[in-house]
């Protein structure tokens, strides 16, 4: 079981955004926070990143230093902060405005600036349930920073290479071939970053999802969401007494492990109202429940409204 895979489908709620940005020094252009998690890939030229604060934010967040971006760099934003990408730290920003936008591309084209340096990226975000974050997201960095050049991060490299090629270059099929790209470069980003952490420091989800024994139940609950699961038959996967799986597990994943039972079930039952017309029995089977009044029950716990009036106002928002 793909657990990386399962825990970002569970938090989609749309197809990822994104448009070409081009500017020439001096420019600066100021983003606003958005729903969802960022992303910038630098396809040509070089820039900053300049984080900002969220006064509006529910939880304050840290100040970041701004970040000097090289072609090939990837930066990943988990919380959608807004920021500003500019020449250089020094240069006025400026709003996103209609007249900006040019056509002849796959993807819209922000365009701005002087006649100086030319610096190509593609930003966007996914869109992403913030509300209800999955713990491996929660536990991300606020800005995660991929450099690709000098054989680094290859996969991700590649995926940056034919986005630019695509985008550069606009041929039959292209309009298909870049929105797949983008969708997967989400994936190619976190897998990227996990699998960069120093094995000895690794901690939370980096380390739970290489683990003997964590790694196992885990992936045991996302396979099988409706089994009857304890504590001792999840231990039992990893060869651990039940005292000590339940302290690895509850370290590495952030709660126990009945706990994160609970919430991929709610999870998986949540994605099932959203994406199907499942009756509400048979959403109930599939997540563990033996009954109905059982299910309704918990997921109103978990959710705070009733299963089908989640279903009826996620098709509206839809």
């Amino acid at each position: 079981m793909d657990i990386l895979t399962e825990a970002l489908a569970s938090m989609r709620t749309g197809r990822p955004t994104s448009v070409r940005t081009e500017g020439r020094a001096p420019w600066g252009l100021r983003l606003p926070s958005v729903a969802g998690a960022g992303f910038h890939v630098v396809l040509h030229g070089t820039c900053w990143l300049i984080p900002l604060e969220d006064e509006d934010a529910p939880v304050r967040l840290e100040p970041l230093k701004p970040i000097a971006l090289s072609p090939g760099d990837v930066v990943f934003l988990r919380d959608g902060r807004g920021h500003i990408l500019a020449d250089h730290p020094a240069t006025p920003a400026e709003e996103e405005r209609p007249e900006h936008f040019r056509p002849g591309s796959p993807i819209a084209t922000v365009s701005m600036g002087g006649d100086g340096a030319r610096t190509s990226l593609l930003c966007g975000n996914y869109h992403l349930d913030q509300g209800r974050p999955h713990p491996l997201v929660r536990q991300l960095p606020e800005v995660i920073h991929l450099p690709t050049r000098h054989g680094r991060h290859p996969e991700l490299s590649a995926a940056v290479q034919l986005l630019g090629a695509e985008l550069e270059n606009p041929r039959i099929g292209s309009d298909g071939i870049v929105p797949t790209l983008i969708d997967s470069l989400l994936l190619y980003i976190l897998r990227a970053w996990l699998e960069a952490q120093p094995s000895a420091a690794a901690a939370g989800w980096a380390a739970a999802l290489g683990d003997s024994a964590v790694a196992p139940a885990l992936a045991a609950i996302h396979e099988a969401p409706s089994a009857t699961w304890t504590v001792e038959a999840l231990a039992d996967r990893g060869g651990l007494s039940r005292a000590a799986f339940a302290r690895r597990f509850t370290t590495l994943v952030g709660e126990p492990p009945m706990a994160y039972l609970t919430r991929w079930r709610m999870t998986t039952a949540a994605r099932l109202l959203r994406e199907s017309d499942a009756p509400l029995t048979t959403v109930a089977s599939r997540t563990g429940y033996g009954s109905e009044f059982a299910f309704a029950k918990a997921f109103k716990r978990e959710y705070g409204t009733a299963p089908g009036v989640y279903r009826r106002e996620a098709r509206v928002a839809a």
